[in-house]
């Protein structure tokens, strides 16, 4: 536990995940607050336990959670807390909360039709039991209130609410303008790339967002404001924002400038792009070594260095006249 400030505090809990543990925030105000949840496990419920019993609180004594987004390493805990009146987030986590059988049928649906147009073979094409496997660290409930950019947190009219998204198409962040401190999710983490997924539109028929793109606007978002502190779900505290968000494009345009160098030998599919890229990690990630590579692919073609084709129901890319 870290004391941030007298009305801020850092709880770390573990996970069972790669990235390793993960952080809450508890939040003094007019309400007593906690930010993300961590994971439904037995483990991360007594590391909070504790942590809390420091600061002089039990789960009972939350009334309020605020969510950053919807993966399940900040939403386990959400049932903990049985006096908490208030869950809030973006509109689009009270999907994953509720555990919506329609959106997760056509999450996977989704997912069968995208790795068809990437000609991925039949052998990774397990989305579905991935899924399904995630969402038991989950917590379950629903929002009783939804976030927007530029909203004041109830309870904390100091801290305003900013729409973060590329890592999770939910992803807000919150910042305190008055000394600059940033609670920033998966947004910016310090030694780790956020990677920005890929995710079925919400609405049948929509096209899919580009986290890609929309990662960089959020990463330029953070060079607009004064952040002196990035309190981040994962990973020590920093304060070298500058740095950090430049060193973040400077590794995205290098793989997106790899990706355009193995294009301009003749059109492939993003599952070919993959297996160059990323030799070994694709076996055993395809998800997030997809979801990079076609976040490149809309990286390159939004900067008309790349064109996009269908042949069948695959889809091709290749370097257009302009990147030659």
């Amino acid at each position: 536990m870290k004391i941030i400030d007298n009305t801020l505090y850092q709880i770390t809990v573990p996970t069972p995940f790669a990235v390793g543990d993960a952080h809450v925030y508890l939040l003094k105000g007019d309400v007593l607050s906690l930010i993300d949840a961590g994971v439904k496990t037995k483990e991360a419920y007594e590391a909070l336990l504790i942590q809390l019993k420091q600061i002089g609180y039990h789960p009972r004594d939350i009334e309020q959670i605020i969510l950053t987004h919807h993966h399940p390493d900040h939403t386990g805990l959400i049932e903990a807390f049985p006096r908490a009146r208030e869950i809030m987030a973006n509109h689009l986590v009270d999907l994953w909360l509720r555990k919506d059988e329609q959106y997760f049928n056509r999450y996977e649906d989704f997912f069968k039709e995208y790795f068809k147009q990437c000609d991925i073979p039949e052998r990774f094409q397990s989305i579905g039991k991935k899924l399904r496997s995630l969402l038991s660290y989950a917590g379950e409930g629903h929002l009783t209130r939804t976030l927007e950019e530029g909203d004041r947190l109830p309870g904390h009219p100091d801290w305003q609410v900013l729409n973060t998204k590329g890592h999770a198409q939910s992803h807000v962040s919150f910042y305190r303008e008055s000394d600059g401190i940033f609670i920033g999710g998966d947004h910016l983490l310090k030694n780790i790339s956020s990677n920005p997924v890929v995710e079925p539109p919400i609405h049948e028929g929509e096209r899919r967002a580009s986290p890609m793109l929309q990662y960089r606007s959020s990463l330029l978002k953070c060079l607009s404001i004064e952040i002196s502190q990035v309190l981040p779900g994962h990973g020590e505290i920093f304060s070298n924002v500058s740095e950090i968000v430049q060193s973040r494009f400077n590794k995205q345009e290098k793989r997106a400038a790899n990706v355009l160098a193995f294009l301009q030998t003749g059109k492939q599919t993003a599952f070919q792009l993959c297996q160059k890229i990323f030799p070994v990690r694709y076996e055993s990630q395809i998800d997030l070594t997809m979801s990079d590579i076609i976040g490149q692919l809309d990286y390159l073609e939004a900067s008309g260095l790349v064109s996009k084709s269908t042949e069948g129901t695959t889809e091709f890319y290749e370097a257009t006249t302009a990147a030659k």
